[in-house]
This record gives C-alpha cells, sequence and structure tokens, in this order.
C-alpha cells in the first residue's frame, strides 16, 4: 500500500511540473505572422467549362438549353471531384472493356454503351436492393426472358460474356421502338414501356425534353458525364501510369458436363483454390454444381503462375 502511495505521490509531482511548464509556454501571437505572406494552399477546386461537342453514341446533348446545361455540369462536377471512384474506374476499365467493347461491336451497338455498365455496378459483379445482378445489372425476369439461367446453384447474369450479350438484345429493342440510343439507354434504368408512356403523355420526341424523376433524369447525363471523364484523364486531372492499372489475368476454358460436388476440391486439380475459381466463374453460386440435365457449362481457370 505505502508503494501504491508512493507511485502516486511521484505520477502528481510529474503533472504538476507539466502545468508549470505548460503555464510557462509561450502561445505564437498574431504579431509573430506577417500579414504580408499569403497563405499557400495547394489544393484547389475549380469550376469546369462545358466541353464542346457533347454526345452520346453520335447523338448531341443539346447544352446550349439551360435545363440541360446545368444538369450536365452537375455530372460533371460530381464525378470529376469524386476522385477515389474516378480512379477506380479507370483502373477497372483497363480490366473490363476490352471484353465489353468486341461483343459491343458485334451486335452494332455504338461503343458509348460501355460507360452504361460503368454507371450500372461501376463495373463489378454488384447486386441492387431490388435484385437486379452483375455488371449490367439484369433483373431475374430478364435474365431468364433472354436465355440466361438464373437459380440459386447458377446465375449467368454474373457471367459477363453472356450478360453482356443480353444487355446489347435489349438495347437494340429498345433502339427499334424509342427511335434513338440516347432514349434507348434510358429505357435500360426505367424500361422500354416507361419511356414510351412518358413520351406520349408529355407528347414530346426525345430523352431531353422529358420531365423524369431522380434517376431516370439523371441517367443518360452521367453516362455522358464518365465517357468524357474517362477519354480524357489529364483535363480532369487524374494522374496514373500503365502499372496502375487493373490487368486481365489470361485463362483458359475448360466444359464440365457434369455434376460436381466439391469446388474446393476441383480447383485443386488446376493448381487453384476455391476463391481463385470463383473469382474468374462468379456465376458459379454454390460450393457445387447440381447439372441434374448435364449441361455443357465452360469455365475459366487461370494460366499457370499468375496467383502464387
Amino acid at each position: 500500500m505505502q508503494i501504491f502511495k508512493n507511485i502516486l505521490a511521484a505520477i502528481g509531482l510529474v503533472c504538476i511540473s507539466g502545468l508549470f511548464i505548460f503555464s510557462m509556454q509561450k502561445a505564437p501571437s498574431d504579431e509573430s505572422i506577417s500579414k504580408d505572406e499569403p497563405i499557400v494552399n495547394d489544393y484547389n477546386v475549380y469550376a469546369l467549362e462545358m466541353p464542346e461537342g457533347l454526345n452520346f453514341a453520335g447523338e448531341s446533348v443539346p447544352v446550349e438549353n439551360p435545363d440541360i446545361y446545368e444538369r450536365m455540369d452537375r455530372e460533371l462536377l460530381v464525378n470529376t471531384y469524386w476522385q477515389s471512384n474516378g480512379l477506380l474506374m479507370f483502373k477497372r476499365a483497363q480490366k473490363y472493356f476490352p471484353i465489353i467493347e468486341p461483343i459491343l461491336k458485334k451486335n452494332g451497338i455504338p461503343d458509348d454503351f460501355k460507360y452504361l455498365a460503368v454507371i450500372e455496378s461501376g463495373l463489378t459483379n454488384a447486386k441492387s436492393p431490388a435484385g437486379a445482378s452483375g455488371f449490367w445489372q439484369i433483373m431475374k425476369a430478364t435474365g431468364r426472358e433472354n436465355g440466361l439461367e438464373v437459380n440459386v446453384n447458377v446465375d449467368e447474369r454474373y457471367n459477363l460474356i453472356k450478360a453482356t450479350e443480353v444487355a446489347c438484345d435489349y438495347l437494340k429493342k429498345a433502339k427499334e421502338n424509342l427511335g434513338s440510343w440516347t432514349s434507348a439507354a434510358a429505357a435500360y434504368n426505367a424500361g422500354n414501356a416507361g419511356v414510351s408512356r412518358r413520351l406520349k403523355e408529355q407528347d414530346v420526341s426525345g430523352y431531353y425534353d422529358l420531365l423524369l424523376g431522380e434517376e431516370t433524369g439523371r441517367y443518360v447525363f452521367r453516362i455522358v458525364a464518365l465517357k468524357e471523364i474517362l477519354s480524357n484523364p489529364d483535363k480532369y486531372g487524374f494522374n496514373f501510369n500503365n502499372s496502375h492499372l487493373y490487368k486481365s489475368v489470361p485463362t483458359y476454358k475448360i466444359e464440365v458436363d457434369s455434376a460436381v460436388t466439391d469446388f474446393s476440391q476441383f480447383a485443386k486439380r488446376f493448381g487453384i483454390n476455391y476463391k481463385i475459381l470463383k473469382l474468374h466463374n462468379p456465376w458459379l453460386r454454390e460450393k457445387h454444381l447440381n447439372n441434374k440435365s448435364k449441361k455443357l457449362y465452360t469455365l475459366e481457370i487461370p494460366k499457370e503462375g499468375f496467383y502464387k
């Protein structure tokens, strides 16, 4: 007990000494700071000039209209100054655009629609509260109607190649129905029937003349903003080099036409683990494959040496 009291006394003495020393220190006065010295701030936020010739799929964005100008300006500002997200989009685009672009081209879909996938999912296999899934945020019913297998065991909405094909089919039909690629893009968010109905109700012919809800009203502007920024990184202050961008891991294909009872053991046969198998085949939703119908599935297996 006496030792404890001595310790407390010593602590008290140190605290009192500290307070005394602190009280003797003099805070810097305003006089010590020269009023002539400029305050240097290396970080600046700039208003953006509206780019000339903005278009989506070759269809002009009418920024001469004050309402359109403000809506376009908003999306350019929001996406330019959300820097962390912007850098991620540059990194992911390097990895995934080479997969998406040739499928769009093959189906006669303008290349600009790759930016639709950017705003839908951030180029990830996201799942929305409404149940839309994958890079292209396809609903279960839409996936099944377009030939995708969608169940608890296999969900091909997470197969980027197959999902991109479905998105292309949807967009081609929307273009035929609505007459423009801009309206087709809006229909990807609000539905063919939804956009068509609003065009008739409001007696206008195009997206930019429609009064829409918040999400669909921003939708095409967000696509155009991401197109502009991702096409001009230096102009919008994004600094990186090629080594910072994400790279695709080379793979080879194998075919499976029977059930697989345990993908952990299955993966080991190819020198990988279950996690790596799932990274390359996210449409496999369970640790086994039922395949009662003996369907032929194609799996992507990473080439040896890329995961150490």
